[in-house]
């Protein structure tokens, strides 16, 4: 199997992973269930979707096509984010999934990410406050893949913990 090199963005956070594609769905109800399930995990009630907070996010890929570059919309104030980009085709699920792959590198005592390590990404998708999303996926100029989930209300507070 070929690898793909996965590069990750949460505001100031960044990190890359390698990951192998699946043909998993993207539907509304695929990244809900992929989030839920996490959240689960953890004790957190679900999210759901928000097609306001969807068409943020897909207005905001569908800026991304030329480059499929990971620069953060900022959110408008209003959203949290998680980017994902694959060099090639990369499902909503997958995305989800590597974020939520952070787990292992999140210390919920101390809340903390271990050293070195990215975790930002895992808080987010199970931060108890965020309880609407809306995500977007866009195949850019450049054959690869752009995924960008929202969340509101916004989250990843410092000094708060997720759960």
């Amino acid at each position: 199997m070929v690898s793909i090199k996965i590069a990750l963005s949460l505001l100031c956070l960044m990190g890359l992973a390698l990951v192998f594609p699946s043909h998993a769905q993207n539907s509304h109800q695929d990244y809900v269930n992929a989030h839920n399930s996490a959240r689960a995990a953890v004790g957190v009630g679900p999210v759901t979707w928000d097609n306001t907070v969807a068409a943020f996010a897909k207005n905001y890929a569908n800026q991304r096509i030329g480059d499929c570059a990971l620069v953060h919309s900022g959110g408008g104030g209003k959203y949290g984010e998680n980017l994902a980009k694959s060099s090639v085709d990369l499902s909503g699920t997958d995305a989800v999934k590597l974020w939520v792959n952070e787990k292992a590198n999140y210390d919920y005592k101390s809340n903390t990410c271990a050293a070195g390590k990215v975790c930002g990404h895992y808080t987010q998708v199970v931060w108890r406050n965020s309880v609407r999303i809306g995500c977007a996926k866009v195949r850019c100029n450049n054959g690869g893949t752009f995924i960008g989930c929202n969340y509101a209300p916004p989250c990843n507070y410092v000094g708060q913990k997720p759960y």
